[in-house]
């Protein structure tokens, strides 16, 4: 294996969500060779000052890795601004990266499957994006993993060679989407990857990840994902930026280590349905719907 990518951890003011993250992290078999710095934003507003002092401090305790380094800024860049800033400077520097945030647990395997896929596909122009996030799937005949079209955010990794094609100006996305496109985009509308554009550009949310998903979409590129998820989301508890409280996505880790890659650079037609087929149907019945939303407003 050549040599290890950067871990970038990013962080706010949720210590307990960080300390169970980096407790998984560091019982990845790559924990102990591989670099970690860890991006914690400055507060945006008085009352947040206590918890990421509480936060800085206990990452002043972080051990388990090659080298540990701490960026702490003294103003709020924002989770979409921070992100975007420390995945530049780390591709810059290293020419790849692996990417996490403040509330994924995530396999003892996580770490070798973002590494061996990065030199697999480095020379692949077309795989741009590796995710460790996959949805609970039916299918249980999928490969180990797959190409894919969308990107997941939830654990992640890239090459310099892809992040140069990122694009953070929506207004330029948004013009290179004819009525074809946005339904292939939306995984026939069974997505709201659309809306989150357009709200996007009304200012109704903040996000990095569907100006990079588009990025690689309108680029014709792929993402690599493992058939049954290596990490989870522990953050939808209420507690982050844009995730409310429930249970839709909520996977099992696999347990096993992801052992073979697709040899055919191309989007896997069985996983988009099966992809598919979950979006269609992970809301529910009518029922299980007031009792989410029930529960959420109860939260």
């Amino acid at each position: 294996m050549q040599h290890l990518a950067p871990i970038a951890l990013f962080v706010y003011n949720r210590p307990k969500h960080t300390e169970r993250t980096l407790k998984f992290l560091q019982q990845n078999e790559l924990a102990a060779e591989s670099r970690l710095f860890i991006f914690s934003d400055g507060p945006k507003t008085p009352a947040d000052q206590e918890k990421v002092q509480e936060l800085r401090d206990y990452l002043k305790t972080v051990d388990g890795f090659r080298s540990v380094e701490i960026i702490e800024r003294k103003e709020n860049l924002g989770l979409a601004n921070s992100i975007i800033a420390g995945v530049s400077r780390l591709v810059k520097d290293y020419g790849q990266i692996i990417v996490f945030e403040d509330d994924l647990i995530s396999s003892p395997h996580t770490l070798t499957y973002f590494n061996e896929a990065l030199n697999v596909y480095r020379k692949e122009e077309k795989v741009m994006h590796i995710g460790a996030y996959m949805y609970p799937l039916k299918d249980k005949q999928l490969p180990e993993s797959f190409f894919y079209r969308a990107a997941t955010s939830w654990g992640w990794a890239t090459w310099e060679r892809a992040w140069q094609h990122f694009e953070p100006n929506i207004d330029v996305l948004l013009k290179q989407f004819d009525a074809p496109k946005r339904n292939a985009f939306s995984i026939e509308k069974t997505m709201n990857f659309w809306k989150q554009m357009q709200d996007f550009k009304k200012g109704r949310n903040n996000s990095w990840a569907i100006r990079w998903y588009a990025s690689i979409f309108l680029k014709g590129g792929l993402t690599l994902n493992p058939a049954q998820s290596l990490v989870n989301n522990i953050g939808h508890d209420g507690s982050g930026i844009h995730s409310g409280i429930n249970d839709i996505y909520n996977v099992v880790i696999n347990p096993k280590p992801v052992k073979t890659f697709p040899t055919e650079i191309k989007e896997n037609p069985e996983a988009y349905e099966a992809i598919k087929h979950f979006l269609s149907n992970r809301k529910g019945s009518l029922w299980q719907r007031i009792k989410r939303l029930i529960k959420e407003k109860l939260g």
